[in-house]
């Protein structure tokens, strides 16, 4: 049987311009204006040109989306890569905004996919949800876990609507996210700790994200509580932000 052969390392090209839009409900969700902070202290270091809004409605949600893209299309320069990162109250694949109305994730998702958003094309989209996506509360088990590893490739002339996304959720379906009242969320924190200090694929950065929060000891009203970010890539190459 013969040797099987080393993966080539194909990564994404990362020298044009990175941009980054963070919409945040902040209203009834303290400890937020912690998380912006970390998050605009992380895009600075990783070379974004970020942009926060702060308590956008159902509709600004979309159109904020809209716009974003909008001016990706209308740049001269070539760009690199985008950041989206959505901060609310949720259910799952839902988000429940200040105005008390829902927003539909997929609409979201769909304004920056391959075929809707030309700039971004065959270009890595990264979307970020701090919210919760059910009222379940996990306490944890006394069981050791392994690792799950997704590798693709594929280089064709054509590429479905769908490739180069990566969704990252601060919690799986069904789950509750939590936030403290003034140092902000687990995920939020954990993230921009991990991207800001340790180098490598984003997919690895990300699984640490995931083994810092699952060796986290969370308290809920006096119980423990443990939570885990999931993970959605179709991502055709390696993503490197340093």
């Amino acid at each position: 049987m013969s040797n099987p052969r080393p993966l080539e390392e194909e990564v994404y090209d990362m020298s044009g311009a990175r941009l980054a839009l963070t919409l945040c409900v902040t209203k009834a969700r303290e400890g937020s204006e912690a998380d912006l902070d970390a998050l605009e202290r992380m895009f600075r270091q990783l070379g974004f040109e970020s942009t926060m809004k702060r308590d956008p409605t159902a509709q600004q949600f979309q159109e904020e989306l809209d716009n974003f893209q909008q001016a990706l299309d209308a740049r001269n320069d070539p760009v690199s890569c985008a950041f989206v990162v959505l901060m609310a109250h949720g259910l799952e694949g839902r988000l429940k905004v200040e105005d008390g109305q829902m927003v539909e994730l997929e609409n979201l998702f769909e304004v920056l996919n391959n075929k809707n958003c030309r700039a971004l094309r065959a270009k890595p989209k990264v979307y970020i949800v701090q919210a919760c996506q059910g009222e379940q509360r996990d306490p944890g088990e006394t069981v050791s876990g392994g690792d799950i590893v997704m590798i693709t490739k594929d280089s064709p002339e054509t590429i479905p609507t769908y490739t180069d996304i990566l969704h990252v959720y601060s919690t799986i379906k069904g789950y509750i996210a939590y936030r403290h009242d003034k140092e902000g969320s687990c995920f939020i924190q954990t993230l921009v700790d991990v991207f800001t200090e340790r180098r490598g694929p984003i997919l690895e950065l990300l699984t640490e994200v995931t083994r810092w929060m699952a060796e986290a000891e969370l308290v809920q009203e006096g119980k423990p509580r443990k939570v885990n970010p999931e993970i959605q890539s179709t991502l055709r190459k390696r993503l490197y932000l340093q």
